[in-house]
């Protein structure tokens, strides 16, 4: 199987770009956004074999501030604007002027970003993969679920909340066990190499963009709210989540009521990872989607 990989220039630092498989002028590439904001793209590797199974290609990034485009130190430049930007120097960069746009987590709030926001062309569809919104929707709902955790997390998390102390053991001890129960993990030795590997997370840039945690959106996209636009989406949309999913099925209900031309599927025993937990089922869909939509 073909990789191809390189940097971009992008506002004076670089942008790691991956790309799998062959041009095919048949078939539209797939390109992917990862979650966080600071997570990488290594996780969206467990989909390479669509590459070769689809004959399409894939191109993937790290978005600045994270993996092989780290970057630390410019609280300035963990903005929406940013990474939206990075992502329509990309398409230039790579001469993209077609594709289908899966955003994962925060890369789907970026896709909806864009779409919403920026003029924009060639966007063959939408897939919209455990995502959001809206920040104020989420942090509602992850206010709800936390509610579910022993009570003594809990207090942890309300204390932490007065306080603004995210750092304190037993507040850990809570966001470790929340992520547990809805977002991914623990890999084994068994799981995918690139589930695995070390990675260089952005965590500046997850603090400023998002907040100290998955509960509490703090940062520069706390205000982030799409939703009355979605109903000028025009693209198709699949929307994906998972019954134990931070974005839990009323938000994903959110987005398919609005966008006019949506389908949701509901991944029901998985978690925030649906791509992961439930890989044959997120391809063949994924696939079946894509195609129908070249």
């Amino acid at each position: 199987m073909k990789i191809t990989e390189g940097y971009i220039p992008f506002m004076g630092h670089q942008t790691y770009y991956r790309i799998v498989g062959e041009a095919n002028p048949e078939k539209a590439p797939l390109l992917l956004l990862h979650g966080g904001p600071g997570s990488t793209h290594n996780y969206f590797e467990v989909l390479d074999f669509l590459a070769e199974e689809d004959s399409r290609q894939l191109i993937m990034y790290d978005q600045i501030g994270c993996g092989n485009s780290y970057l630390d130190g410019h609280p300035e430049l963990w903005t929406r604007e940013t990474w939206v930007q990075e992502l329509i120097t990309l398409r230039e960069a790579l001469n993209l002027p077609e594709i289908h746009l899966l955003g994962q987590s925060w890369g789907g709030m970026l896709a909806l970003e864009y779409i919403c926001n920026y003029a924009h062309d060639g966007i063959k569809s939408l897939i919209l993969s455990s995502t959001l919104p809206s920040s104020q929707l989420w942090g509602i709902e992850q206010a709800r679920m936390i509610k579910e955790l022993p009570e003594e997390m809990q207090e942890a998390i309300r204390v932490a909340s007065e306080t603004g102390d995210y750092d304190a053991p037993a507040v850990k001890a809570a966001e470790a066990e929340y992520m547990l129960r809805h977002a991914g993990g623990p890999y084994g030795e068994d799981a995918p190499e690139c589930l695995t590997r070390e990675k260089r997370s952005g965590r500046e840039a997850y603090t400023v963009g998002w907040g100290p945690n998955e509960f509490t959106p703090l940062g520069t996209l706390k205000d982030f709210d799409v939703t009355d636009q979605l109903r000028d989406i025009r693209e198709p949309a699949l929307i994906i989540s998972g019954g134990n999913d931070l974005c839990t099925p009323y938000i994903a209900k959110t987005m398919f009521d609005r966008i006019p031309n949506a389908r949701w599927e509901l991944f029901r025993t998985c978690r925030h990872s649906c791509y992961v937990e439930d890989l044959p089922r997120y391809a063949a869909l994924l696939k079946e989607w894509l195609n129908k939509h070249d």
